[in-house]
């Protein structure tokens, strides 16, 4: 799920791929031989995140973005439609809907994602299941390579609730995946996934106290199963560092941390008894290094980010590097229009190199536990080493082009 070197190898995005590495090359023996520096390529993410609004109708004691939710800034939709359509032309071959508000909540919602089928993009949306109405709406325009993830973190209305503290305070989880079965009946082909971020006793979200679902690991298994959800997906509590990154903090656990992760496991190893086919129990990157004490390691970035250039975030606040820096200052490539013209995307290329030279990712990221840390010293090799490009082996097009 997370092997992006092989993602990058398939034979639909390896040629954006090579294209960006000889860049870098020429970059770098120019810088080193002291000559002027090559000119800036259009640089275009294969995949983004893209945060349709700020807007959100909960309010999650978890919420890693909470800083950022219900800003007055707005996307233009035409704005946003010339983005994605220039984007699309020049590589861009997913949109993930996630992050910094509700997706269904922005108005052009299903209008949207209908024109983003349009243009062949592969959708995903993540959403906390409020307007699920909206999910069945865009439903026919889905396909087997699309998902839905729906964020419900509990196994009981009791935890849910107190977790996500939604506006309609009558919403329950029974509610939400009692539009399972619906959606499905209209299109089967899309992944449906129920995703849980374990919490624990101590997690804390600045000064407020995150309330603890780990011992509803199983009953929300059982719930996702009974459903029709195609998979749960377990990962870690992330907090935001002081600088604005997310990283993995569980040190601030109450209870021994081997403890905590002891009961982790044979909870997970329970829920895991209850996959059968069309339903799969996920454990994410970041909660297997976490349950075997190896989440340090990718801690250990290379100086180059170079999926800088190939994933950014796209939402009303800004352009950003990353989503673990989505509405930091530093980490800004660009406004909410950065690729609406060709004019805003060789200002966007430009401010895209200047990261890819100055943003340090060994200094800046040495907290964060990046899902992206080996896809990146991969590239680095391949940079630094001069191997020829030409006899480097092709993964299998899978046709998965979210990164």
């Amino acid at each position: 799920m997370h092997d992006f070197a092989a993602k990058l190898r398939q034979p639909s995005l390896w040629p954006h791929v090579v294209d960006y590495l000889k860049w870098q090359r020429a970059l770098r023996a120019a810088v080193a031989e002291g000559r002027s520096l090559p000119q800036t390529p259009a640089l275009v993410p294969l995949s983004i995140n893209l945060d349709l609004t700020t807007a959100c109708n909960y309010a999650c004691d978890h919420c890693i973005d909470w800083d950022i939710l219900n800003q007055p800034t707005k996307h233009l939709e035409q704005e946003l439609v010339d983005s994605i359509r220039l984007m699309a032309a020049r590589g861009l071959k997913s949109i993930i809907l996630i992050g910094g508000g509700e997706p269904t909540l922005y108005p052009g919602f299903v209008s949207f994602v209908r024109m983003a089928k349009e243009l062949g993009l592969q959708i995903a949306v993540v959403s906390n299941g409020s307007r699920n109405e909206k999910i069945l709406e865009i439903a026919p325009y889905l396909d087997e390579r699309d998902w839905v993830r729906l964020s419900l973190d509990s196994g009981t209305n009791a935890t849910f609730q107190r977790m996500h503290n939604p506006s309609k305070k009558s919403l329950t989880l029974d509610e939400i995946c009692a539009w399972i079965p619906k959606i499905r009946e209209v299109n089967p082909k899309p992944t449906l996934g129920f995703s849980f971020i374990i919490t624990w006793r101590g997690a804390q979200r600045d000064d407020v106290k995150v309330v603890e679902n780990l011992d509803e690991i199983v009953l929300a298994t059982e719930r996702a199963r009974n459903a029709g959800f195609s998979y749960i997906s377990f990962k870690p509590f992330l907090e935001r560092s002081d600088k604005g990154s997310e990283v993995m903090d569980p040190e601030h656990a109450e209870e021994e941390l081997a403890g905590v992760l002891r009961r982790i496991r044979v909870l997970v190893d329970e829920a895991k008894k209850l996959e059968r086919p069309g339903f799969r129990v996920l454990e994410s990157t970041n909660l297997r290094l976490l349950m075997e004490n190896r989440w340090r390691e990718y801690t250990n970035q290379p100086h180059v980010c170079h999926f800088q250039a190939l994933r950014q975030v796209l939402s009303p606040i800004g352009t950003y590097n990353c989503p673990a820096y989505r509405g930091v200052g530093y980490a800004k490539v660009g406004e909410k229009d950065a690729y609406k013209d060709e004019a805003n995307l060789a200002r966007t290329s430009s401010a895209t190199e200047g990261l890819l030279r100055h943003f340090d990712a060994a200094k800046e990221c040495r907290e964060v536990t990046c899902l992206y840390n080996g896809a990146n010293w991969w590239l680095e090799r391949l940079i630094e080493s001069g191997t020829d490009l030409d006899t480097v082996e092709l993964a299998e097009e899978r046709r998965d082009w979210f990164l």
